[in-house]
């Protein structure tokens, strides 16, 4: 699954790359600057996980480093919802798994780059992080360490105690 998550999540940004798309979107590009959290996509658009709200934050933070680890495409969520693909950031391609990549998880970062739409999908290339806040999201609060609603049933009551 892992390697299959890594392929997926490379050969998404080499298809993009092969139609065209980085080199004529930046033409059609407009540059921005924005402030959100580096986040796990899969989760959060599959709802695998639950509702948008569990997949972002501290609560998630491992999660979120494993699927970037397996290639699955970070994201970037704004506090408007608007939510933008990271197919770069300052020069390191987000499909590698690379420590670069793994160290942003659920951070909560202020970028400057390129964004484009295409397809109704907002992408950006981030070309420097401006600032980096670490994880401010400390959904640990509200969730614990591990959501209620990820834990196997047969599992609840030897993990939580019930």
């Amino acid at each position: 699954m892992r390697q299959l998550l890594k392929t997926t999540g490379a050969a998404a940004v080499v298809a993009l790359g092969a139609a065209g798309a980085l080199s004529s979107a930046h033409a059609a590009g407009k540059a921005v600057t924005v402030t959100g959290e580096i986040m796990d996509t899969w989760c959060y658009f599959s709802g695998v996980m639950g509702g948008p709200e569990a997949t972002l934050g501290a609560a998630h933070h491992t999660c979120a480093m494993w699927c970037a680890a397996g290639g699955v495409p970070v994201g970037l969520r704004t506090d408007e919802g608007e939510v933008y693909m990271v197919l770069q950031m300052e020069n390191v391609s987000m499909a590698d798994g690379s420590e670069a990549v793994l160290e942003v998880q659920s951070d909560m970062i202020t970028a400057s780059g390129m964004a484009y739409e295409r397809d109704g999908l907002n992408y950006i290339v981030i070309e420097k992080v401006v600032e980096n806040m670490g994880i401010t999201n400390l959904s640990h609060e509200e969730y614990g360490l591990t959501p209620g609603f990820a834990i196997p049933k047969g599992a609840k009551k030897r993990i939580l105690g019930q």
